[in-house]
């Protein structure tokens, strides 16, 4: 029985990246060898144990072969005969089928990268060095997840571009309906994780030169060829100003709730609303609309829809913020469930300036909306609705009277915030 570190782990070794996980793999194991030596059982569809001691996943060397479409439609051989080469063979990419054999360091995980203890049939270091996502074999086809994943890892390395013969194998997949298959729960986690790396534009640009855009999100994929108005500013795709706002979500550290409202916020002025042109007059419901499509299709965990439908709702009047009185400005905080919801409140002000920002030429500019109606909040919060409503109890207000008169104090107190400028 050999063990080999595998993947994503050696992979960013080689780039001289940090390691954050190990993928390991048994060759010549039995599950039986496995639990003799202490690891614990825990894969469901193929042989995937953990050590006794790390708590790392080993999975035993595998085949597989398609037997229906889409992610689920495999069957996998997992026994001592399979090699490791033939492990390799059925990984995505090149740059993930390199492999180097356990030894002390590497089990602890701090190793240096001896090339000449390498296993490389794939030729996956040739592609390192030339930034270069190609897949292994034509097996990449049968699994479309790997289209995401390739998508993924563009959005991490930028500066790699996808091999043409893989592109090709990629379109053609979205032209068979693979991709038409993937379940909502994978997609989601590809795409979450996606916007999560250092410029998520680039999962998208690969989406959309492969076809799989227009099949997953077509909201996303129509914002492209519809302009984006700007009065002081060159104007620009809305599709192009969409990925501007996501890289800065990525500059700015941005959580993936609110990448994901930067991502929902405009979907209201694709090509399918032409009546909506030149200005987009009245976008925002339809955002709204289209943003909790998506999030129904991707089953989109609940807190994240909620806040992509708030920022797709209130962008513009958060953008249009300082021309607000103070009795709007409390209107816009109840909108918003501010009160109750302070950090969420937040986020969507976060997201309104990685909109705001995204603007050719704003990217450094500053976005006094946030912190003012940050200040806002807090005038409104400072109000001591129970001594208020003590003070009405004694003199036999109820209900809507007291309420009103709570109002009239937190206006008061937003009224007390300095204007903008």
């Amino acid at each position: 029985m050999q063990i080999y570190m595998v993947g994503g782990a050696v992979r960013d070794a080689l780039l001289g990246l940090p390691v954050q996980d190990h993928d390991w793999v048994v060759v010549g194991g039995t599950p039986e060898a496995m639990a003799e030596q202490g690891f614990l059982p825990v894969g469901r569809d193929f042989p995937v144990f953990l050590h006794p001691q790390t708590h790392e996943e080993y999975a035993l060397a595998r085949t597989e072969r398609k037997t229906a479409r889409g992610y689920h439609g495999f069957h996998f051989h997992a026994g001592p005969d399979v090699t490791l080469e033939q492990d390799l063979a059925r990984r995505d990419l090149t740059i993930n089928s390199i492999a180097i054999k356990q030894d002390p360091e590497t089990a602890s995980g701090l190793f240096h990268i001896d090339p000449a203890r390498l296993i490389d049939p794939w030729g996956g270091q040739r592609d390192l060095r030339r930034k270069i996502f190609r897949h292994v074999t034509g097996a990449f086809r049968e699994d479309p997840v790997r289209i995401l994943r390739v998508a993924r890892f563009a959005a991490r390395f930028a500066d790699f571009h996808v091999a043409p013969e893989t592109l090709a194998l990629m379109q053609d997949m979205v032209r068979q309906g693979e991709v038409d298959a993937l379940v909502p729960e994978r997609v989601w986690r590809e795409l979450a994780r996606g916007l999560m790396e250092n410029k998520p534009s680039r999962m998208f640009e690969v989406l959309r030169e492969c076809g799989a855009l227009e099949r997953l999100l077509p909201e996303v994929d129509s914002l492209w060829g519809i302009v984006q108005p700007a009065p002081h500013h060159r104007e620009v795709e809305t599709g192009v100003h969409l990925m501007r706002v996501l890289d800065i979500s990525a500059q700015l550290g941005a959580p993936v709730a609110v990448r994901f409202a930067c991502l929902m916020h405009d979907l209201g002025k694709g090509a399918a609303a032409p009546a909506l042109l030149p200005r987009h007059i009245g976008h925002e419901q339809r955002s709204v609309r289209l943003a909790a499509a998506v999030c129904e299709r991707w089953r989109v965990p609940n807190e994240v829809r909620q806040l992509a439908e708030l920022v797709a709702r209130e962008h513009g009047h958060i953008h249009a913020s300082g021309e607000l009185d103070a009795a709007a400005l409390l209107r816009l905080l109840e909108r918003c469930d501010a009160m109750r919801k302070p950090e969420r409140f937040g986020d969507a002000l976060l997201a309104c300036e990685c909109d705001a920002r995204g603007r050719l030429g704003d990217e450094d500019a500053p976005y006094p909306q946030r912190e003012r109606l940050l200040t806002v909040l807090a005038a409104a919060q400072s109000v001591d609705t129970a001594a208020i409503a003590a003070w009405a109890n004694e003199r036999g207000l109820r209900g809507p009277q007291v309420g009103e008169l709570i109002r009239q104090a937190r206006i008061a107190a937003i009224a007390g915030v300095p204007a903008p400028g």
